[in-house]
């Protein structure tokens, strides 16, 4: 077999990101957009020693499980990687992947995993968007960076992003445009306007755009934020951030406010939250607040409990329980999120939550030592999961209760066998579909402690 050769080839299964999967004489080859049950004539692109990567040139037949209505440029971006399989099996796929998971790191196949719970219109969920800004073909464009590469793919509609941040999108690049505004040149180090974030409050509406500029000086701003307000007034936040490094950063450390508030508002699950440029905040809110919730049922609150949130980023899910226990301690390294979650808690009335800047290990460590006893500790770690010290602080603490949200079922399966070996023992798991035609999936579980 050589690059650039043509063979009949059976998908037989998919990644976890959503390449199919075939075999020939002993190599694994990952094809995009190619599902289970399809054969396809396949085009060698790459060897390795016993791996290799094809695309797809025909299509033999279709797999049933094949969404047909959606453009091939969302798969190669990347902006829905999941976009060609109709959205019961993406549901079905992604609890698949929590079982296989739990199975093959864990050793656990006596708990029912319970069907992913999905959106009823999967489309259109984001409230946060952050594009790239460049020169194609000799005007300044507005997209998405193909996959593996830094090329840009001019998009208008996102597919999965809130319609008016779309609208809004393509407003700004045709104002960029008139005004002659220069694109950034990542080769030439050159240009001035690098990415557009803006995030929309789902309840409220309130839009923040962000220009992110590789100088200080923008030509016309004036004139520019008033045709943008003119044009949405819901847009209430105008932000410049200067990002002169040449790096893949998004966001420098430098912000000005051009116009109107530092932050919008927007409430999830009754409380009221002010969102930074920087606030962690989840994308899809209406899954979100769902997910938020059956941690809280999990937890089976009582007036008297004490709650631990590490990871709290801005309190969105201790505050959500605030008023129904005695206390909720909190902790977050990122010195913004914590001052942001303080002033939610006071913006919503909450005395009972507690916040600090520290590593959730030295936290708990610290707290132990105070006499907090928790009853509940819910964590929501980042994609590489729990470090064993946390897991053995956390044990330290005796909880009755842990709760794990994760992004990764891969690094939460770790994580729970570490909870077992300690003590615990895994009683639910539920999938969430926070991230529609994408691969990537949340899960809540529950844990409990084995009474000594």
């Amino acid at each position: 077999m050589q690059k650039n050769d043509i063979l009949d080839v059976e998908i037989l299964d998919l990644t976890h990101e959503g390449q199919g999967v075939a075999k020939v004489d002993g190599f694994v080859f990952f094809v995009d957009n190619a599902l289970p049950g399809e054969v396809i004539k396949m085009r060698i692109l790459k060897l390795k020693k016993k791996i290799g990567f094809g695309k797809v040139e025909e299509y033999l037949n279709y797999s049933d499980k094949r969404n047909h209505d959606i453009d091939a440029a969302y798969l190669r971006s990347g902006i829905a990687d999941f976009g060609h399989i109709v959205y019961e099996e993406q549901l079905k796929f992604k609890r698949q992947q929590v079982v296989n998971n739990l199975y093959k790191t864990a050793g656990i196949s006596d708990v029912t995993v319970a069907k992913t719970i999905g959106m009823e219109n999967p489309l259109a969920y984001r409230n946060k968007a952050t594009v790239p800004v460049r020169r194609v073909n000799g005007q300044l464009e507005t997209g998405f960076f193909r996959k593996n590469s830094h090329d840009l793919m001019p998009i208008e509609d996102f597919y999965i992003q809130d319609k008016v941040i779309d609208e809004l999108i393509v407003f700004v690049r045709d104002l960029l445009r008139r005004f002659d505004i220069k694109p950034y040149d990542e080769k030439e180090q050159t240009g001035l306007i690098r990415n557009l974030l803006v995030r929309r409050g789902h309840y409220t509406g309130e839009i923040m755009l962000v220009l992110v500029t590789t100088r200080p000086k923008i030509f016309r701003i004036e004139q520019m934020v008033e045709k943008i307000t003119q044009a949405f007034p819901s847009v209430v936040s105008i932000l410049q951030n200067i990002n002169d490094q040449n790096t893949n950063a998004i966001l420098g450390s430098t912000f000005r406010t051009l116009y109107g508030k530092e932050a919008i508002t927007d409430k999830m699950l009754e409380n009221d939250y002010d969102i930074s440029a920087q606030s962690f905040y989840q994308v899809n809110t209406e899954m979100a607040e769902k997910l938020y919730q059956i941690a809280i049922d999990y937890s089976e609150l009582k007036a008297d409990d004490v709650v631990i949130d590490a990871y709290s980023g801005i309190g969105t899910i201790g505050l959500s329980f605030a008023k129904q226990v005695k206390a909720v301690y909190g902790v977050e390294v990122v010195e913004a999120a914590v001052e942001d979650a303080k002033k939610n808690a006071e913006r919503n009335g909450i005395t009972n939550a507690h916040y600090v800047v520290n590593s959730a290990e030295n936290a708990m460590t610290q707290w132990a030592k105070d006499g907090v006893q928790p009853n509940v500790i819910l964590v929501d770690p980042p994609r590489k999961g729990l470090t064993e010290s946390f897991i053995r602080a956390s044990v330290d603490m005796s909880p009755e209760k842990v709760i794990y949200i994760s992004c990764n079922p891969a690094t939460m399966a770790r994580d729970i066998k570490h909870y077992e070996e300690l003590g615990y023992k895994l009683k639910k798991v539920q999938p969430m579909d926070l991230f529609p035609q994408t691969h990537h999936c949340e899960v809540v579980s529950l844990l409990e402690r084995i009474a000594d």
